[in-house]
């Protein structure tokens, strides 16, 4: 396959509403990045996560191995600390070789879910 991607996204929009109208793992309010790897080598990404009121947490280390997806829950970042709810932010992701980031919102805090979903803005 050709090569197709980018090394640097932006995604601008982040939030992680706090509640949830349900329990199952699949219904809760979650944030997701999107990350294909279309490539012949392994991804090594850092994500960077920024605020308004306060200086960026990261780096975030995340691998997607060759032609392969990965979609990764906000929720779950943890290390180095977790990524706060019911606060706006904005993640900034690079990687070592091409990669494509869509940005996805499930926000249950009421029994009429809704979804989002956008393309990240690519950068070199």
């Amino acid at each position: 396959m050709a090569s197709i991607g980018r090394k640097r996204w932006a995604i601008a929009e982040g939030y992680i509403p706090s509640e949830s109208s349900f329990t199952d793992r699949t219904l809760i309010s979650h944030e997701t990045a999107c990350i294909l790897n279309p490539g012949e080598q392994e991804a090594n990404v850092s994500i960077t996560i920024f605020f308004a009121d306060r200086e960026p947490i990261g780096p975030y280390r995340v691998s997607v191995p060759a032609r392969r997806t990965l979609h990764l829950r906000f929720n779950d970042l943890e290390q180095p600390e977790i990524v706060p709810r019911d606060t706006d932010y904005s993640s900034v992701f690079e990687s070592d070789v091409p990669i494509i980031v869509q940005h996805t919102r499930l926000d249950s805090r009421s029994a009429e879910i809704a979804l989002l979903s956008t393309m990240a803005y690519a950068d070199g």
